[in-house]
């Protein structure tokens, strides 16, 4: 039976494999994240009527590493997936260092441990394009990196880190880039979840440079079948691209969202200035995990689209009450 650990299960992306990983009822599936876990409404799993195999624990990895990594040497799990990370971008600016002691520093120090580690047979690490830069032309694994954002640097940092832990000691690593992920039971102050709210309250969605930013939207449960499949399957030291087949503007997303709600998109835009760092372009090629996984997206946008409207809709009396801006924690 395989031993699954789940670093970051509160985190969108985490959650979503946690419950994809207990559709296989061979395997047991442990989750770790820094805050207790989310309410029903956020985590796909709990929806789930049996979770027996499934184990949370709460460790912060900036404060309690030498409890999580004796945790880890105990339950000796034979995989384990990465989603731990600060992840805003526009944020990053203002406390780079706490960019860098999450992404970085913190993780140099869970490898450096990692790797003397007998039990381990695969560590998937969940990276992000924003490291290449301004995604233009055609973006593979090998593109060299050209972070424009502290986030973006931190990660491309962690990378290479890992990167050279594998080189150096074998270090069973797999890498994964996946583009602008969304689905039902994101976090609320992302672009598609943010919108539906605001649209229901009335309010104003803030397009920044006009909402003209290209992004590669991807339905959650599409990058999760591929970091399974990359878990499983996938080459020891290798990088994984998983995005769609074509790059949608932000304007259109939210043009289309409008257009799912019966509302006016003109009444429900406000045109700002463009964020800081922002790149023009966000498209990258996954035709490596196409070939050697045999996986490709499945869900298209317009179908996830309705998925997050659906969602919302569905949860609104708690919604309706919950922060909807990003809050920083260090």
């Amino acid at each position: 039976m395989p031993k699954v650990v789940v670093i970051g299960s509160n985190a969108f992306s985490g959650q979503d494999l946690v419950d994809l990983l207990l559709d296989d009822a061979d395997s047991q599936v442990i989750g770790i994240s820094r805050s207790p876990e989310y309410a029903d409404f956020r985590l796909r799993y709990k929806q789930r009527a049996d979770l027996s195999r499934y184990t949370f624990r709460q460790f912060d990895m900036n404060t309690d590493m030498d409890a999580m990594l004796a945790f880890l040497d105990g339950e000796r799990p034979s995989h384990i997936v990465n989603f731990a990370a600060q992840s805003e971008v526009a944020p990053s600016w203002e406390h780079p260092e706490h960019w860098f002691e999450t992404n970085t520093v913190a993780l140099a120090k869970f490898v450096n441990h990692m790797r003397g580690q007998d039990y381990l047979q695969r560590y998937v690490h969940i990276s992000s394009p924003e490291a290449y830069g301004d995604c233009r032309g055609v973006v593979t694994e090998t593109t060299p990196d050209n972070p424009t954002t502290p986030y973006a640097a931190s990660k491309a940092a962690a990378d290479m880190l890992i990167s050279t832990y594998q080189r150096q000691y074998g270090f069973p690593a797999i890498t994964i880039r996946a583009t602008n992920v969304y689905g039902a039971h994101q976090q609320l102050f992302k672009i598609m979840p943010r919108a539906v709210i605001y649209i229901k309250n009335g309010r104003k969605i803030q397009l920044h440079g006009g909402g003209v930013a290209v992004k590669s939207y991807i339905h959650i449960r599409d990058v999760s079948r591929g970091e399974l499949a990359a878990l499983f399957n996938g080459r020891v030291g290798e990088r994984y691209h998983l995005s769609p087949d074509d790059g949608v503007s932000v304007r259109r997303v939210v043009e289309t969202i409008c257009e799912r709600m019966g509302a006016d998109f003109s009444e429900c835009v406000d045109i700002v200035d463009e964020r800081p760092g922002q790149d023009a372009a966000y498209v990258i090629s996954s035709a490596k995990a196409r070939e050697e996984l045999g996986w490709q997206p499945a869900i298209s946008l317009e179908d996830g689209l309705s998925d997050v409207v659906d969602w919302v809709e569905e949860n609104w009396d708690v919604i309706r009450a919950e922060e909807l801006e990003y809050v920083h924690k260090p």
